[in-house]
């Protein structure tokens, strides 16, 4: 009955986003998932050459993504630079996972089920979110926009001028408020895709660039909530003994 159930389920998603996306939007998101697997993928073996010891550069790694999504942002699609700005995607993907690695150690000496446990919420998230913004009603989360924007501007400010007071409850509030936040990114840029394609974007990699964003920026806050939920249990449970 379960698996009839996951058939019948899947069955009715494909049909609803049959009747709700045009072939040549479907063909698009295609196109756009494929590219953020790979980005994925190279964050992945970005992540693992930190973690095997093969290069450590840790600060300098996140100033060569920025360069590298920079120069992607400022060498816009004319139809025939494909290939460049994908590698250059790839080496984004890879130096913003190599960067991460340095938060990976710390996660992984506190409990290497930790790592599993985000990767899983993450893609939970990320699945459903999707799914929800690709089923829901044409521009439906386009209101989102200003509201999530104007949400991490004010967080910015607030952690700017947390480094004076180093208050916890401000940094717990910025790291539970913008997980929500990104989620939210999840909704609005899948239907922002939709809609630029629409009038006639065909970027795929400046989309699956946006996706991207909202994935590991999940995935470092699940890291980092779920380490905190850790240690504060072995703390409780140090206290009893």
């Amino acid at each position: 009955m379960a698996t009839s159930f996951s058939s019948f389920s899947y069955e009715r998603f494909a049909r609803n986003m049959g009747q709700k996306l045009e072939p040549s939007v479907r063909y698009h998101l295609s196109k756009v998932y494929a590219c953020l697997t790979a980005t994925c993928a190279a964050a992945t073996i970005g992540s693992l050459i930190h973690l095997r010891g093969i290069w450590e550069a840790g600060f300098l790694s996140a100033l060569i993504s920025v360069g590298l999504v920079l120069g992607l942002i400022f060498t816009p699609d004319n139809g025939k630079n494909f290939n460049m700005r994908f590698g250059l995607l790839m080496g984004f993907g890879a130096f913003t996972g190599h960067s991460l690695g340095l938060l990976l150690e710390q996660v992984i000496y506190v409990n290497p089920a930790i790592v599993v446990t985000a990767l899983v919420g993450t893609t939970t998230i990320f699945t459903c979110l999707s799914a929800a913004a690709l089923l829901a009603k044409r521009g439906k989360y386009l209101f989102l926009g200003g509201i999530l924007m104007s949400t991490l501007s004010t967080m910015a400010l607030i952690s700017l001028g947390n480094l004076l007071f180093r208050s916890y409850f401000v940094q717990e509030l910025n790291l539970y408020l913008g997980l929500a936040v990104m989620s939210g990114f999840i909704l609005f840029d899948t239907q922002m895709i939709l809609e630029k394609h629409r009038m006639g974007s065909n970027d795929c990699i400046a989309h699956s660039l946006d996706l991207f964003y909202d994935v590991i920026s999940i995935f470092r806050r699940l890291l980092v909530i779920l380490t905190q939920k850790e240690q504060n249990n072995e703390r409780k449970k140090k206290n009893n003994n």
